[in-house]
């Protein structure tokens, strides 16, 4: 390649093996070859790992593989035009040109690859069908055909799942949600792969042929269909809704727009979807512990769906035109380029996923996967997908647990850069061991759908107490570990695990070692007026009890660039601070410990705390008359001083206080409980969202927060205690004054109004802009 047609800065130091600036990965760089068709993450870990955004000679695109650069990158739809996501990544030969040409075929502008100030009134006035409530009703027919399906093979002992199911399930949902009649499966199908190959594949001059005759036929097909619905639709579907909608508005839904999207959408509704529960029962069946999990517990099963889509999705890239000259990652980038942004491989960044290569459907995070794309172009059928996926799963794990991949068999892809799923799975079982066998009434059983982006609350995995160990008055530590030994989630200082403790849950920090996977360590005091469940730990749990744990998670993280740290714990709130401490003393910081409380034999793990930070440690015991001076303490501010405090709320509060005069973010505290409220619609007022990303304005009623105005609307907000006080459901706010009401932000936090909890604050003024 000369220097005159390489876009790279020649000026770049030289790669060793090609002598361009171009490295020898990138130079290699093949997604038609089989490690990318078969793992794409994996195939561009060289990428993430060292080279996040790099050119590709052989295909002409810049491409971009770490999360936060690929969510900029979809974020951003007017530097980055979504016109060529649908364009032929292969250019077509003479005779394909003229075998489409003979078929008129001009597929035009859609959802997936208009502009704006087109794009979003066309998906405001069609979005209604896709919205949870208008959902809902398709899952009679979702779980009718699935049981219909897997009636036909439950008895056989093999299937190939893709053939016998996955293909014209999906297919049919498909059908019925746009309003289509039922066609001939088989030629469908076709249709659907030569629309994949003809515009994300590399097909030789000779496949080109055959791709283009079959593209043109499902063409003519779209096109009839969209004539026969024109003369009635009266019904129901999407493509009906949407001919009525052209009468309201001629000049946004055009006849044009109507032919492109029918057969877009055909393939948009089903094709990704057969793929993704392709590789989701793949996925689960090669991690045999985990798909015994979702046998034994099927209400993990909507975040198993989201790991899934996560981990090993069915869309693997989108394509973006660079429209002004800017930079992705920190490389320049001119305009007029293409680039390949791997959603995928964003999925399995470890930056943003913790141990991003295993399965884990506990992750509390999975729902922040970038498989649906982000953004005004997010695909608006993820909830009916997520709504599939679920049905499959809970159908296969009651009636097939001991389901299994069929040894030897090599999984093939349909060669592109886009889109993935295996074109078989050979699955085998015995079938005199089928349940419904010996309890037919198994199939009577369900379990709700979770229609839109599930909550983690569900999300709790059953831990063994292995230890019960008295280290106060009235104070105990847990150890928790795994069953069977399995290591657990990795945590940092400040993380805390939640208990569900009989009919309460209730949060504690974690006070062990993060690099000892095997257990957790908590310390709980007995609160005789609380509400229960430090009484549940004391008065039930022993050695060898299963208890249900949630997390963890951690919204008191400790700051490792800070020069000093002034750490603060009442009582109790030693935890969260001596595992701070700990952590501060194995790194070589400088740190003061001052940990309050009424007497010694009330404060935990004192004898721990003494031996291992004796140094820096500052007892304050009222009873011995050496109670903290927190005016003291804090009368003079530190440059790069941050102070970290956990105790009751007289002692937040008072640091708080004492700290005013600091810096606003010098202070930050750990709390668990949340004084929220119910909203009262006498005295709240409604107020408007808007959202810059998703080009949306949405309508919070007095009675409704903003959580549940977004998910009504479609669009993914995660969530899991939704008073206030986990910072899961947090949201970026771009304009507009926000009534904090949560106990997540700090001070400065707050004062800077960049960011929301969407489950308890609302608007102070008439309306927000969030970056959503």
């Amino acid at each position: 390649m000369s220097t005159e047609s390489c876009p790279v800065d020649h000026t770049r130091p030289a790669d060793p093996v090609t002598g361009c600036p171009v490295s020898a990965n990138a130079a290699a760089f093949d997604p038609f070859g089989d490690a990318y068709q078969a793992d794409p993450p994996e195939a561009v870990r060289w990428s993430r790992d060292g080279e996040p955004v790099f050119y590709s000679p052989s295909l002409g695109y810049w491409v971009v593989t770490r999360y936060d650069d690929v969510k900029a990158v979809f974020r951003d739809n007017i530097t980055f035009s979504p016109s060529i996501a649908l364009e032929k990544i292969t250019p077509v030969s003479d005779d394909a040109t003229a075998t489409l040409e003979r078929y008129g075929y001009a597929m035009n502008r859609t959802l997936v690859n208009e502009d704006e100030p087109e794009h979003m009134p066309r998906r405001r006035a069609l979005m209604d069908p896709f919205t949870p409530d208008r959902l809902a009703h398709h899952e009679p027919m979702v779980r009718r055909l699935t049981r219909e399906y897997v009636d036909r093979f439950v008895d056989a002992g093999t299937a190939d799942l893709v053939d016998e199911m996955l293909w014209e399930v999906p297919l049919t949902v498909a059908l019925h949600f746009l309003g289509v009649p039922e066609e001939d499966m088989a030629t469908l199908r076709t249709y659907s792969i030569a629309h994949t190959v003809n515009t994300w594949g590399r097909p030789s001059p000779e496949e080109q042929l055959t791709v283009a005759e079959n593209v043109g036929r499902f063409w003519q097909f779209a096109g009839t269909v969209v004539e026969k619905l024109r003369r009635d639709p009266s019904g129901e579907g999407w493509m009906p809704y949407s001919i009525r909608k052209q009468r309201e508005y001629p000049d946004i839904i055009t006849d044009s727009y109507l032919h492109s999207m029918m057969m877009a959408g055909i393939v948009a509704a089903h094709e990704t979807t057969a793929n993704a529960a392709a590789n989701a029962i793949k996925l689960l069946l090669e991690n045999r512990t985990v798909w015994e999990e979702l046998c034994a517990d099927p209400g993990l099963i909507p975040n198993a769906v989201e790991e899934c889509l996560r981990h090993s999705g069915s869309v693997a890239a989108w394509r973006r035109l660079v429209t002004a000259d800017t930079t992705v990652g920190g490389v320049p980038i001119p305009a007029g380029s293409k680039l390949l942004i791997v959603n995928s491989s964003a999925n399995r960044d470890e930056r943003h996923f913790e141990d991003p290569d295993t399965v884990d459907i506990r992750r509390d995070n999975a729902t922040e996967h970038l498989t649906f794309g982000y953004g005004s172009h997010q695909c608006m059928g993820k909830n009916l997908a997520r709504m599939e996926l679920q049905v499959f799963l809970e159908e296969l794990t009651r009636r097939l647990p001991h389901l299994d991949l069929m040894p030897g068999q090599r999984f093939a892809y349909v060669p592109n850069t886009s889109f993935r799923g295996p074109e078989h799975l050979w699955v085998q079982w015995d079938p005199a061991a089928n349940p419904e066998r010996g309890d037919p009434g198994l199939l009577d059983t369900r379990q709700p759908v979770h229609i839109g982006e599930p909550t983690t609350r569900a999300l709790s995995r059953t831990l063994t107490v292995e230890r019960v160990d008295p280290v106060a008055r009235d104070v105990v530590e847990l150890t928790l570990a795994a069953r069977d030994g399995a290591p657990l989630p990795s945590w940092s200082p400040g993380a805390h695990i939640e208990l569900e403790l009989g009919e309460v849950s209730r949060q504690y920090s974690l006070c062990g070692d993060p690099a000892d996977r095997s257990r957790y360590r908590i310390a709980v005091l007995r609160e005789q007026d609380g509400r229960g469940g430090s009484r549940y730990v004391h008065d039930r749990l022993r050695p060898g009890t299963p208890v249900a744990v949630r997390g963890p998670r951690n919204h008191f993280r400790l700051d490792a660039d800070t020069r000093h740290h002034v750490f603060v714990a009442g009582g109790i709130g030693i935890t969260p601070i001596l595992a701070m401490a700990d952590a501060v003393r194995a790194a070589g910081g400088t740190y003061e410990l001052h940990y309050c409380g009424r007497s010694a034999d009330t404060m935990a793990l004192l004898d721990r705390v003494r031996r291992d930070h004796g140094s820096r440690l500052h007892e304050h015991v009222s009873d011995a008359g050496t109670r903290l001076d927190v005016d003291a303490l804090l009368a003079e501010p530190a440059d790069g001083t941050r102070i970290y405090a956990c105790g009751p709320q007289r002692l937040l509060s008072a640091l708080d206080t004492a700290s005013a005069h600091w810096p606003e973010d010098a202070l930050r505290v750990e709390h668990f409980t949340t004084a929220g409220r119910e909203l009262d619609p006498a005295v709240e007022r409604a107020f408007d969202v808007t959202l810059a990303d998703s080009g949306l304005t949405v309508r919070v009623a007095p009675d409704r927060t903003v959580l549940a105005a977004l998910r009504a609307a479609n669009i993914d907000v995660p969530s899991d205690c939704e008073e206030g006080l986990c910072g899961t459901c947090e949201a970026p706010v771009l304009d507009g004054e926000v009534d904090h009401r949560d106990v997540v932000l700090t001070r400065a936090e707050r004062s800077a109004g960049a960011r929301m909890m969407t489950c308890c604050s609302r608007a102070c003024g008439g309306s927000l802009t969030l970056g959503l």
